[in-house]
């Protein structure tokens, strides 16, 4: 309902106060933080207004057009400016723009009037240099010349372009060093009084100077949204462009854990993963170093690798790592792309040297950036205004996003390698949003996957065995079988089709595992689309011919064997003297180090030994998976509010007038009363209120005693017990009557304000 006012409102609590329930909800969702909690009254509503960091939030999220409609009420040179006068200020400003972005000041609460538009105070400490003008000359404490033209047409050219430069859109400049005599440009000006000494290295170039440089436009150029060109291309190829860089994320990520699960990397001190082991994961995934950091990052920020715990200084693989690798391909990918959206890092930033010529290593504190949530989703929301299949160029995109939102334009230097990255994850194909960004940015993980789907193959549950003992998988591996081929084989390249390599060493950690030769032999032949050649049956029988010759147990341990002649060879050979081996009888050596150790000096000496237990029986090795706890993903980021929906805006819009109502009613004669103890007065108050159905206000105290007001309008007054239904918390209560502290009567005229 709308609240005319007979006067023009006073200040921003009173204008407030004439506004709809239909504005304030526009007021509160377009600033949600000052609607939580729920302000008691419009005079808490319009203190929170006023807090610096909620304008500061609140100019932030403005674009240029609407900040230059705030710098002409801001250089008004009276308090307040009507809104008739804004073409005049802006002539070359279209009319729809200039509504627009008054509506969008006025929505916000950054102006507030009616027949006049006023800055509050906080708004004008906010914006230090509105249209990028400096303070007034009194402010600085300068006295300009009398006739300011005529001194200005004498200058020098180089001081001339000194004060244009400043006259541009920031008047703030840096005095530099005399050298010997010699008298500098801003020097000369800042002795004839037409610069401010703001300290003793800047000088600022008073407003009056400003405007009169520059003439007719004193607001500077108009700040219209800028129209990039935008290119075209088949939405088709671009989802298949997309689908084939996420299907290589997922498969470089898979391969990476199963790296670190082997061997996890060290956490430096000062965090993060080291240089070595940085290189080791480059040189066994076969990629650039920068693309190794990448995938940490990426991997982390999806919740799949974290470090072991305060007892254990390693990345390891999370939980959340055994349940994503059972997903399918759409359900990887869109959780990997989800964390990538939400990180607070910045992984253009590996390599980089900060001031101390120190480079930033993967996963290291030194790459946080808050803000970096938030300028990755503007950049897919400005690609998703166009159609499917339409884009623009990046440094026409960054453009855009300046104008959008001018304060926060020093934060948009990541934006190109923001959207490498989303080129390299699918995200974006070809500078075109794909089908999976889309619903990304719409429905978080669960619209990706959705986008992603049907694009991505189907896991393959065989090989094809070649001559020269490699298995090609011809696409992604259902997680059994990827599971079996990290164990028997070694990946030597991946992408859309991987290959692995059966090798000795491969075939001997098979047979450590717990694996016969038949095993082996059974499994080439069930998992291989074509004939296992005979070379790879030959290797697996040779090297299982071998294995098992030594057995390591425990004494701490030792070693045995019926071939002594080899015993004997192992004992006096120099590269086993790490296992301290010693000859205990015909047939068995001993060890006073752990069978672990022993074996690992054998293995590396060229031996292939197999554990045994006390019983004599070969022990198996199943491959350790040591896990992180791990956390959800995007934890690490303060998330932003979240958005009120209508039912809680209109709820705490009624909060509001209820507090105003309130605040009215204690205005008025309120009968008291002492708790635990009923007067007749307030049986009477009640009594009027129930039969004449107004509103009444009431001070109250809990079971608990904590002591509250509201407005009810009450239904009935029975027994003791006032029941009615309560403004402020929107439902109906009972209130009993000998908890009452103090009620009065909120008369109409008070309830409207």
């Amino acid at each position: 309902m709308e609240r005319m006012p007979t006067d023009p409102p006073a200040t921003l609590a009173a204008w407030l106060r004439t506004r709809s329930d239909e504005q304030l909800a526009a007021l509160l969702a377009a600033r949600p933080d000052v609607a939580r909690p729920a302000p008691s009254d419009v005079v808490a509503l319009a203190s929170r207004l006023a807090v610096p960091v909620s304008v500061d939030r609140a100019l932030d999220e403005l674009d240029a057009a609407t900040l230059q409609v705030l710098d002409v009420v801001l250089l008004a040179p009276t308090d307040g400016l009507p809104p008739e006068d804004l073409p005049a200020a802006l002539p070359e400003v279209p009319d729809d723009v200039l509504q627009r972005a008054l509506g969008t000041l006025t929505t916000r609460a950054l102006l507030w009037g009616d027949d006049v538009l006023h800055a509050p105070d906080p708004v004008r400490r906010a914006v230090r240099h509105p249209a990028g003008l400096g303070r007034r000359a009194l402010d600085l404490r300068v006295q300009l010349p009398a006739d300011l033209p005529a001194v200005l047409a004498e200058l020098a050219p180089e001081e001339r372009e000194v004060l244009d430069r400043l006259a541009g859109d920031r008047p703030v400049g840096h005095l530099p060093d005399t050298t010997g005599t010699a008298s500098t440009p801003a020097r000369r000006l800042l002795q004839r009084g037409l610069l401010a000494r703001i300290d003793a290295l800047n000088v600022e170039l008073p407003r009056e100077i400003g405007l009169l440089l520059r003439g007719d436009r004193p607001y500077g150029p108009p700040r219209l949204r800028p129209e990039p060109a935008v290119t075209s291309r088949d939405p088709e190829v671009v989802d298949r462009q997309a689908a084939g860089a996420a299907l290589e994320a997922v498969g470089r990520v898979g391969e990476l854990l199963t790296l670190l699960e082997e061997e996890p990397a060290g956490l430096l001190r000062s965090g993060g993963v080291g240089v070595r082991d940085q290189k080791r994961l480059a040189r066994a995934l076969h990629v650039p170093e920068p693309e190794a950091a990448w995938l940490l990052e990426l991997a982390s920020a999806a919740g799949l690798l974290d470090v072991g715990g305060p007892h254990r200084d390693e990345w390891l693989p999370t939980r959340g790592y055994d349940v994503w690798r059972e997903q399918d391909l759409a359900d990887r990918w869109a959780l990997l792309a989800s964390g990538w959206l939400g990180s607070v890092r910045l992984p253009s930033l590996v390599g980089q040297r900060d001031v101390a010529g120190k480079a930033a290593n993967p996963l290291s504190p030194d790459l946080v950036r808050h803000t970096a949530p938030a300028i990755r989703r503007s950049v897919l929301a400005t690609l998703a205004e166009h159609p499917a299949g339409s884009g623009v160029a990046p440094d026409e995109l960054v453009a855009l996003l300046r104008w959008r939102t001018p304060r926060r334009a020093d934060r948009l230097a990541p934006v190109p390698g923001m959207l490498d990255e989303a080129a390299r994850l699918g995200v974006v194909g070809g500078g075109v949003l794909s089908s999976g960004g889309r619903g990304l940015l719409a429905r978080g993980e669960d619209g990706a996957a959705d986008g992603m789907r049907g694009l991505l193959p189907e896991p393959v549950d065989h090989v094809l065995a070649q001559p020269d003992l490699s298995l090609i998988a011809p696409g992604p591996l259902v997680s059994g079988l990827a599971d079996t081929l990290a164990v028997v084989a070694d990946v030597e390249s991946s992408g859309g089709a991987t290959v692995f390599r059966v090798s000795e060493a491969s075939v001997r950690r098979a047979l450590d595992a717990g694996w016969s030769a038949d095993d082996l032999h059974q499994f080439f032949a069930r998992a291989s689309r074509t004939p296992v050649p005979q070379a790879l049956d030959y290797l697996v029988d040779d090297v299982a011919r071998q294995h098992g010759r030594l057995r390591v147990g425990a004494i701490e341990s030792y070693v045995r064997s019926d071939d002594h002649g080899l015993l004997a060879q192992v004992l006096s050979d120099r590269r086993t003297a790490a296992a301290e081996l010693r000859r205990l009888a015909p047939g068995v050596l001993v060890s006073g180090l752990g069978a672990d150790e022993v074996l690992t000096v054998l293995r590396e000496a060229g031996y292939a030994p197999a554990g045994e237990n006390p019983g004599g029986a070969v022990l198996t090795r199943p491959p350790a998976r040591p896990r992180a706890a791990g956390r959800r993903p995007g934890s690490e980021s303060q998330p932003a509010a979240r958005p009120l929906s209508g039912d809680e805006l209109a709820a705490t819009v009624r909060e509001i007038r209820a507090g105003d109502a309130a605040v009215a009613a204690r205005r008025g004669e309120a009968v008291r009363q002492v708790p635990g103890v009923t007067t007749a007065s307030t049986l009477e108050l009640l009594s009027r209120a129930v039969r004449e159905g107004v509103p009444v206000w009431l001070g109250y105290v809990d079971a608990q005693g904590s002591g509250s007001q509201r407005v009810v309008q009450p239904v009935s007054l029975v027994g003791g017990f006032l029941q009615g239904y309560d403004e402020r918390r929107g439902e109906n209560r009972t209130f009993a009557v000998h908890r009452i502290t103090s009620v009065a009567l909120v008369e109409e005229e008070d309830a409207a304000g």
